[in-house]
């Protein structure tokens, strides 16, 4: 289980720099609305993953049926997540609205898995957790200033920033939970993320139409979201499923604060934000708690895949 859990943990670790992209290609199209652009990204890049597990969703589908409230639950945090993440991002600045969106998801994935699922928390989790979460208050107070011409970007709402930053970190707990609770009741990664993502990316649908017509109307704006939905969100997503076949979704969530510290680094070399000296340590607390959560023994039975049935036909279903 050593070897299925270290998999997973490199999974989510490599979804999040991934994700950590996000938040400067959505800057770069500054004539898109953060509704457009969220609804684009998680829209299309869920369609894209439905597309993509087309068959598996349908050899699977009386599985899904009978987790059904689990996987509606999911979708629709899966639809609410991007237009609160990137709303957050525009009015509170990338490195600060992926801090927080990013950062208080681990606490609240927690929280599900003991109230629904009474799930037992290492000690190991809770040191890195908070210690990860002490990084991200430090990021999130070092509030970096503007500089150069994508200045805007910084934010000018910073508390309405942070509270849409919070409801997207809850909306990614209760999708992270709500998939890995449905692949440990038996289903592999692919179809679940697929029925997750692509209902999410129905639901997303309306948004797009009403608010979508300036990413066609200029040339850079259509690349910056084109990659949005192929790269981060639909790659990105098909690597988080796997780790999540593998690791809790407490543990999910935690190891994917590495994308706050990728997301502040980009926005300080591509947008010219300016990080304090309180944020780069924050930074440095963070990525300790990543160092203190993937080494060292785990304990038996707490990743996704350590409950249900571990197959050659199950490996061979998380393949994209």
């Amino acid at each position: 289980m050593r070897h299925d859990a270290t998999y997973g943990s490199v999974c989510v670790l490599a979804a999040a720099v991934l994700w950590g992209t996000t938040g400067t290609a959505a800057a770069l199209a500054p004539g898109v609305g953060s509704l457009a652009v969220g609804a684009a990204a998680m829209g299309v890049g869920g369609l894209l993953q439905a597309g993509s597990a087309g068959r598996v969703m349908r050899a699977h589908r009386a599985g899904l049926a009978a987790q059904w409230r689990t996987l509606a639950l999911s979708a629709a945090a899966v639809a609410v997540y991007p237009l609160a993440f990137y709303t957050s991002m525009r009015l509170a600045g990338v490195a600060v609205g992926t801090v927080v969106s990013i950062g208080s998801a681990p606490m609240a994935a927690a929280l599900v898995e003991r109230v629904v699922d009474r799930r037992p928390l290492s000690r190991r989790w809770a040191v890195g957790a908070t210690v990860g979460v002490l990084g991200v208050l430090a990021l999130a107070l070092a509030h970096p200033d503007a500089g150069g011409p994508t200045a805007g970007t910084s934010g000018t709402r910073p508390l309405l920033g942070i509270a849409l930053g919070l409801l997207a970190g809850l909306t990614y707990a209760l999708y992270s939970w709500g998939a890995a609770r449905v692949m440990r009741r038996g289903l592999p990664s692919r179809p679940v993320m697929g029925t997750v993502f692509g209902a999410g990316g129905v639901l997303l649908l309306p948004v797009l139409l009403l608010t979508g017509a300036p990413i066609v109307a200029d040339w850079s704006d259509f690349a910056a979201v084109a990659y949005l939905a192929t790269v981060p969100m639909f790659l990105g997503y098909v690597l988080f499923g796997r780790g999540l076949a593998a690791v809790p979704a407490s543990t999910a969530t935690t190891l994917s604060l590495l994308e706050p510290a990728v997301a502040a680094v980009i926005a300080v070399l591509v947008l010219h934000e300016r990080l304090p000296a309180l944020g780069w340590l924050g930074m440095a607390i963070l990525l300790g708690s990543l160092v203190l959560l993937t080494a060292g023994p785990r304990r038996p039975g707490t990743g996704a895949a350590s409950s249900r049935p571990t197959s050659p036909s199950g490996a061979v279903d998380v393949v994209a």
